[in-house]
């Protein structure tokens, strides 16, 4: 990229750390795909792995993302810390903005990062990432200049459980792409539809008990569940759902693209997000925007992000859970009520007043 001095473009405020970004992005890669799309790219370039056509943007490895597990994840963090910092110095940026809490430990690289949630401390599991969790993220976010937030939960417990200082604490809104999620008008179908993986605090368990319990005597009522199979947590369920005589009603699905997502939260009876902790919980966003009924849990963000558009049930009690899928089957008074008061309450959440105010927060800081 030419240097600011021999270029028309301004100098940049930040570089955007595009690593964690993929060809089939899932949760922060989604999140990091739509803020960088809403930002004006002369302020903030790009370093891409995916050969964009972004303007302005700089060429990183392909082999960082979490496509590539835990070896991709251990190939971004040596990146981070050793060429890192000596792309954010050719591009004349004062700032790096990261969509997720990593960035160069070197004193003098000034950072900006985007924090989603501390549930591998909420929740600590024995895996070889707990001392990334534990010690890596913690002094990436002790050291940032200014540590945007997901939600005010999330906010809350930065500063609770980590002790940064709330001054240094920006809670910002995310946002969806209308391109790829609005209502359709299509004719709902006999399925309630799960986005997510299957880590322990998604709550699925309970949400297989619960779908076990909703009367339904044709059987045609069924159970979708998106997002990536893990072998720790992926059999037990699958196990559960054979045990409660489910299993031919529950469809385990990998992924999807776009526009089947977009089918899927248009065709959905309802979309069910009873995690035990969520720091923001974009797929109840991603629900909302299409006109799908919600439910979600009375738990972390979710009911800031929902307001009073979805319905809220305790995520620990899975006849709550049950009672609210056969309440939204049965009464479509309540059912229409919920799709019409979703896209309102979706577009409160807009990525170009997100890029505003992060363009706001980086002039400030630079």
């Amino acid at each position: 990229m030419p240097s600011p001095a021999h270029s028309n473009r301004p100098t940049p405020l930040a570089l955007f750390n595009g690593s964690y970004l993929s060809r089939k992005p899932t949760g922060i890669g989604v999140v990091a795909r739509d803020l960088v799309a809403a930002l004006d790219p002369d302020l903030v370039p790009l370093l891409d792995p995916l050969a964009g056509d972004r303007p302005g943007s700089v060429a990183i490895p392909t082999n960082l993302s979490p496509e590539h597990g835990r070896r991709g994840h251990l190939q971004r963090l040596r990146w981070t810390q050793n060429q890192l910092p000596r792309l954010l110095r050719a591009s004349g940026a004062p700032l790096l903005l990261s969509p997720l809490p990593e960035a160069p430990l070197l004193r003098g690289v000034r950072s900006v990062v985007l924090v989603h949630d501390l549930l591998p401390l909420r929740y600590p599991q024995l895996t070889p990432l707990l001392a990334y969790h534990l010690a890596y993220v913690p002094l990436v976010l002790h050291r940032a200049v200014k540590v945007l937030c997901n939600s005010e939960a999330t906010a809350r417990e930065v500063h609770g459980r980590l002790g940064v200082p709330a001054r240094r604490l920006v809670p910002i809104r995310l946002g969806f792409d209308p391109g790829r999620l609005r209502p359709l008008g299509l004719e709902r179908q006999p399925f309630v539809l799960v986005l997510g993986r299957h880590d322990p605090h998604k709550n699925l368990a309970r949400v297989l008990r619960a779908f076990a319990a909703v009367s339904d005597p044709g059987r045609e009522l069924r159970l979708k569940l998106v997002g990536p199979a893990d072998a720790r947590y992926t059999p037990p369920l699958q196990r559960l759902a054979a045990e409660l005589g489910i299993s031919e009603r529950c469809d385990w699905i990998a992924w999807v693209s776009d526009q089947e997502r977009l089918q899927l939260l248009n065709r959905c009876r309802a979309l069910v997000l009873v995690s035990l902790w969520e720091g923001f919980g974009l797929p109840a966003l991603e629900a909302m925007a299409c006109g799908a009924p919600v439910i979600a849990a009375r738990a972390g963000a979710l009911p800031e992000v929902v307001g009073e558009a979805a319905l809220l049930v305790d995520p620990r009690d899975p006849a709550a859970i049950a009672d609210a899928i056969s309440r939204i089957g049965r009464d479509p008074s309540l059912a229409r009520a919920l799709a019409a008061a979703g896209p309102a309450r979706a577009a409160r959440f807009q990525w170009d007043a997100s890029a505003q105010q992060v363009l706001q927060m980086l002039q400030e800081c630079s």
